[in-house]
């Protein structure tokens, strides 16, 4: 898996820009951009300290393709573990080809997808899971993604499951070792101390397990549906909430005949907002069309919004309860908010009777802005950003869980072994198996198959 050659690929978004950055890494990287750099002042890169940077020109042949600035990484000091060079040259698309296209034809190899960061798994600059945490990293788009990115970059989890791995595995090596000594019914593993252990690796796998309802709607967003009937400002709305004309707007009921997305980030999470078509009785095509798709959406979401024109209470509050709770037997699990809009038209004694009728409700004037920011703190509320304030670690990626359920399963069995007073032989091999499940995590356990898989989602360059 490991390959020796040299490696080249533009590191930074490909297109024009000011700067661009071509990196290339391998046992080879120095000394083949050597050969086309003239330093300003003569030097050699080879005869430069590593995390240097060397103003000069690109020659092919007696061409000059461009003045560059070259940093040189040193091997094992660079991020890869390897010879690293890392040419900042003028962003024109043509210059960036050119470049590529000369060390491609002095021995270098355009890198695959995620190659840098794979070599520095490889060579013991990254576990796994911080590997995958880059790919996290560059993906974040809103302050929490982004947190529990860098948190994981850091080994904050990794760290935390290499840790238990250890103390397991010295409890599974002397349980090995009192199989040895079978016939002479000795106990070189405490007990005592085992359960202790099977306890604490218990909780922090429940802990660990639960945070990803937490760190899966963070890392991908929260999708939320805004449902209701037609012309009661649904539209207005979302636009109210992303702080633009995003959705047209009209007096004609049934004007969004079609779903409308788009996304904001509300106190560093990021919401997916979701305009649907008005739920009614239709016998327009088009529009029944539109109403069914609101009902898939109300699927996918995580959070429903119910939004009724307040104007209208007085008269259809019956018929309100009676779609409120079509949404709440359909979608038990789904957190629900009831919203009255348009509360700038209601006097008081309306506003209390709306108040006594629906319990939590949100009173907002979509049109004037009025209410929209306690209804982004309601949304909020469904987010437990508590453990982001604690710097409590936090899983987002779906094969950590996935391993994380195995290895709880495996610990489950050790923890029911050790109550029964189950052979240390059986015990050893559900111990076996939570350790490899803990070693897929952080990268002890692996194959050929599963790194591909990992680092086919990196882009180019990284």
């Amino acid at each position: 898996m490991i390959k020796q050659d040299t490696i080249i690929a533009l590191a930074t978004p490909s297109g024009a820009g000011a700067i661009a950055v071509i990196r290339l890494s391998g046992k080879d990287a120095i000394s083949i951009a050597e050969k086309q750099f003239k330093s300003v002042s003569d030097k050699l890169l080879s005869k430069q300290k590593t995390h240097t940077i060397h103003l000069g020109h690109l020659v092919d042949d007696s061409i000059t393709l461009d003045e560059v600035l070259v940093s040189v990484f040193k091997n094992p000091n660079s991020y890869t573990g390897e010879d690293v060079v890392e040419i900042s040259c003028h962003g024109s698309n043509y210059i960036q080809q050119e470049i590529i296209q000369l060390f491609l034809r002095k021995g270098c190899r355009m890198a695959d997808a995620g190659e840098f960061t794979l070599r520095a798994f490889l060579n013991g600059k990254l576990d796994l899971s911080q590997a995958e945490a880059v790919a996290d990293l560059i993906a974040s788009d809103n302050a929490a993604s982004h947190q529990i990115a860098m948190q994981q970059m850091r080994g904050g989890f990794s760290s935390e499951i290499a840790k238990l791995r250890e103390e397991l595995l010295n409890f599974a090596s002397l349980i090995e070792l009192e199989l040895d000594f079978a016939e002479e019914d000795v106990e070189f593993a405490d007990r005592t101390q085992f359960k202790e252990l099977i306890e604490r690796i218990n909780f922090v796998l429940k802990r660990l397990i639960d945070s990803f309802a937490v760190g899966n709607v963070i890392k991908h967003g929260i999708p939320v549906a805004i449902v209701g009937e037609p012309n009661v400002g649904k539209s207005t709305l979302l636009n109210a909430l992303l702080n633009e004309e995003r959705a047209i707007v009209s007096e004609i009921a049934g004007t969004t005949r079609d779903t409308i997305e788009d996304e904001i980030t509300i106190g560093g999470i990021g919401f997916r907002f979701i305009d649907t078509a008005g739920i009614r009785e239709t016998k327009d095509v088009v529009e029944r069309i539109g109403i069914k798709k609101t009902f898939e959406k109300i699927d996918q979401a995580q959070v429903v919004i119910y939004l009724f024109d307040a104007t209208d209470f007085e008269t259809e509050s019956a018929r309100f309860k009676v779609e409120i709770e079509k949404i709440k037997n359909k979608y038990p699990q789904k957190p629900l908010l009831i919203i009255a809009n348009k509360v700038d038209k209601l006097d008081d004694v309306s506003t209390v009777n709306i108040k006594d009728e629906f319990k939590g409700i949100k009173l907002i004037s979509a049109k004037n802005g009025v209410g929209v920011d306690d209804l982004k703190e309601a949304l909020l509320s469904f987010v437990n950003t508590g453990a982001l304030r604690n710097n409590d670690t936090i899983v987002t990626n779906s094969r950590h869980y996935d391993a994380l359920l195995k290895a709880f399963g495996e610990i489950q069995k050790v923890k029911e072994g050790l109550e029964t007073n189950l052979s240390g032989d059986l015990l050893a091999i559900d111990i076996r198996q939570a350790l490899y499940h803990f070693g897929e995590i952080t990268g002890e356990i692996t194959n050929d198959d599963l790194l591909g898989n990992i680092f086919a989602n990196f882009c180019i360059g990284k």
